[in-house]
């Protein structure tokens, strides 16, 4: 798979991986400061489920740094889908959380906004791979 289709792909894997693995991380270590990031300084009640949200994040940055060592499309579609799966959770998880408390911050409406946008690219990038290369 050296083909120059399968280049951005590639680099949105290595961008995921960086992205879930620095959120996990920041997840684990300073919970108090992503809950504020995220929710614009509504208190944290518990920092449990936070850490635990990293921690799932943590073991989907390592599936996504070894699908980087892979070449087998089955392999790099799954990890695609499973980030596009992910990211569409997590909107419909926060639009949810938002009808229920009606908290409104500029913090969530880009996140909303980025797990739209992840979502379109996952999705796009897993029909890529998919696709028959042209015969040229």
């Amino acid at each position: 798979m050296t083909t120059g289709r399968c280049t951005a792909p590639r680099v949105w894997q290595f961008a995921s991986a960086v992205l879930f693995s620095g959120i996990a991380i920041m997840a684990l270590a300073f919970p108090d400061q992503l809950y504020d990031a995220v929710f614009d300084g509504a208190q944290v009640t518990s920092k449990t489920p936070i850490r635990l949200y990293g921690g799932a994040l943590l073991s989907i940055s390592l599936i996504m740094w070894n699908a980087l060592y892979t070449a087998e499309k089955v392999i790099i579609r799954w990890t695609l889908l499973t980030e596009a799966c992910y990211f569409g959770v997590q909107f419909l998880v926060v639009t949810a959380t938002l009808a229920e408390t009606g908290l409104v911050s500029l913090g969530i409406l880009l996140l909303l906004a980025s797990r739209l946008l992840f979502v379109a690219i996952s999705v796009y990038y897993y029909y890529q791979v998919g696709r028959k290369p042209k015969k040229v």
